[in-house]
């Protein structure tokens, strides 16, 4: 397996990003289309073909953001005990949940540097990532 960088460490699942929001798009668009040119006769089975359509896409946000919520969460957790063993203080408040998840990729070296660096200079997390120099992989992560 390759070693987790700033440049390869997103995920992007092609079955789920891009396949499944295709077929999605692709039946609201045809759901849409029946609806605007089905006959009086079927208008009620059209509306609710696009409903269907719709509620297929909220569905796959949710089933998306949910996972990802409870996920940072138990990083935000993890980070605060290894911040907690490093200094025997928790997490100073300043710090945004999407730092904290940027920090978990920082060595142990550069983790405390770097959460002093990014409250006093409120950096996003892309920043705080772009400074890790020693790179702490994260496989787990959906």
């Amino acid at each position: 397996m390759e070693a987790q960088n700033f440049k390869n460490h997103a995920k992007l699942v092609k079955g789920f990003h891009g396949l499944l929001f295709l077929m999605i798009v692709a039946l609201i668009i045809g759901a849409v289309n029946h609806l605007i040119r089905t006959s009086s006769d079927n208008l009620y089975l059209a509306a609710l073909m696009v409903l269907i359509a719709v509620i297929f896409l909220i569905m796959a946000w949710f089933v998306r953001s949910f996972p990802l919520k409870a996920q940072d969460r138990a990083i935000k957790a993890e980070e605060n005990l290894r911040y907690y063993v490093m200094t025997g203080k928790l997490f100073p408040q300043e710090l945004k949940v999407s730092q904290i998840i940027a920090l978990r990729f920082a060595s142990d070296e550069e983790f405390l540097a770097l959460v002093e660096k990014a409250i006093t200079e409120n950096l996003s997390n892309k920043e705080i990532k772009m400074l890790i120099k020693n790179w702490k992989a994260d496989n787990y992560r959906v």
